[in-house]
C-alpha cells in the first residue's frame, strides 16, 4: 500500500507516494497559493487515481514536533495531527521535523549526490550531523543504532550566534539591536542573507535570489555577504560536530547552497569549520559535504515510511 510523503517547508512543499525503489508521483507546490496544509495535501490527493490513493502519510514540517499541535516556524500554518489525519481520511499520520527527514536520507545518498568540501574521511560507525539554510536554518543528528539509524530532531538553528572575528561581532550586535536575540537562523538563511547584506552594505530588502544573481555576475558586495553567511555556517557546523561527535560527517543541505556549489566551496566555510583552536585537528578529520540531491527530504521520508516496523 502506498504512503503519502510530503516535505513541507517555509516556502515550498513537495509531495509524493512511496514507490518500490523511492518516491513516485512527485509534485511541487508554492505554499502561498494555499490557505493551509489541509488544502494543499487535499489538492495532491485529489489528483491521484483512486487505485493508488494512500491510507497513511508521513510528513516532514519546518517546525518542532512535540505534541498533537504543530505550529510552522516561518509560515502562518498550524494544525493538529489527529484532526488533519481525520480530515484527509487517513488511517495513520506520522509527522517529523523536516531536518529529521533530511537526516534519515543521509545513508542512502550516493556519491554523485554529495560534494565534499575540504578534507576528512567518514567513520561509518559514528554520528552524522546535517544542517542547512533555506527559509530557516534546520539542524538534526543521525545516530547509529545497530544496523539501523535513529534521527534526533532539534531546533539548533535557534542557538545564539557566535562571532568568529570583530567584524562578525559588529554584525551580530546590529542584529541584536533590531531583534533582541540573534540566533544562527537570523543570519544563516534566505532572510538572513538579506539581513547580512543590509547590515554590511546598507542595501535593505534585497531578495536572496537577487543577491545570488549579483554574486554570480561578479558583484563584490553580494559575494561578501554570501561568504560572510557561509563562514557563520562554518561556525555553527563545527559546533554541531563537536557537540555530537559527528565523525560520520557534517552534511549541508537546504535550498540555497546547491545553486552556488563552487562559490560555497571557496567561501571560507571549511576554513572556519576547522578554526577551533586546540580542536582544529579533531575537526580536520571530520568530512563536510554539500548535499546536491534534488529531493533529499523526500528520500528520508521514503526511508522512514518504508522501514520495517
Amino acid at each position: 500500500m502506498n504512503t503519502l510523503i510530503a516535505d513541507i517547508g517555509g516556502t515550498n512543499t513537495r509531495c509524493a507516494l512511496t514507490g518500490v525503489n523511492g518516491p513516485e508521483r512527485v509534485a511541487r507546490y508554492r505554499n502561498a497559493e494555499y490557505p493551509g496544509i489541509r488544502a494543499l495535501l487535499a489538492a495532491y490527493l485529489a489528483g491521484l487515481p483512486a487505485a493508488v490513493r494512500p491510507s497513511s502519510a508521513t510528513l516532514a514540517v519546518a517546525a518542532p514536533v512535540y505534541s498533537e499541535h504543530v505550529q510552522m516556524t516561518n509560515l502562518g500554518w498550524a494544525f493538529r495531527i489527529d484532526t488533519l489525519r481525520d480530515e484527509l481520511q487517513l488511517d495513520s499520520l506520522q509527522v517529523l521535523n523536516d531536518f529529521e527527514a533530511q537526516a534519515y536520507a543521509l545513508p542512502a545518498l550516493s556519491p554523485r549526490e554529495l560534494a565534499q568540501i575540504g578534507a576528512g574521511q567518514i567513520d561509518d560507525g559514528a554520528p552524522k550531523g546535517v544542517l542547512g539554510p533555506g527559509t530557516g536554518l534546520g539542524v538534526a543528528t543521525l545516530l547509529p543504532r545497530g544496523k539501523a539509524w535513529l534521527a534526533l530532531p532539534g531546533e539548533g538553528g535557534h542557538v545564539t550566534m557566535a562571532a568568529g572575528d570583530a567584524r562578525e561581532a559588529g554584525l551580530i550586535q546590529s542584529a541584536r539591536e533590531r531583534y533582541g536575540h540573534c540566533s544562527a537562523e537570523r543570519l544563516i538563511s534566505g532572510p538572513g542573507l538579506t539581513l547580512v547584506h543590509d547590515i554590511l552594505h546598507g542595501e535593505a530588502d534585497v531578495a536572496p535570489e537577487e543577491i545570488g544573481r549579483r554574486m554570480e555576475a561578479g558583484d563584490s558586495a553580494a559575494l561578501d555577504s554570501f561568504n560572510t553567511c557561509c563562514k557563520l555556517l562554518g561556525t555553527v557546523a563545527a559546533n554541531l560536530a563537536l557537540t555530537v561527535g559527528a565523525l560520520g560527517g557534517i552534511y549541508v543541505a537546504g535550498g540555497i547552497l546547491p545553486r552556488h556549489q563552487e562559490r560555497f566551496a571557496a567561501s571560507g566555510f571549511r576554513q572556519r569549520f576547522e578554526d577551533k583552536g586546540r580542536y582544529g585537528g579533531y575537526l580536520s578529520r571530520v568530512p563536510t559535504f554539500l548535499v546536491t540531491a534534488s529531493e533529499p527530504a523526500l528520500a528520508g521520508l521514503w526511508a522512514r515510511a518504508t522501514a520495517p516496523a
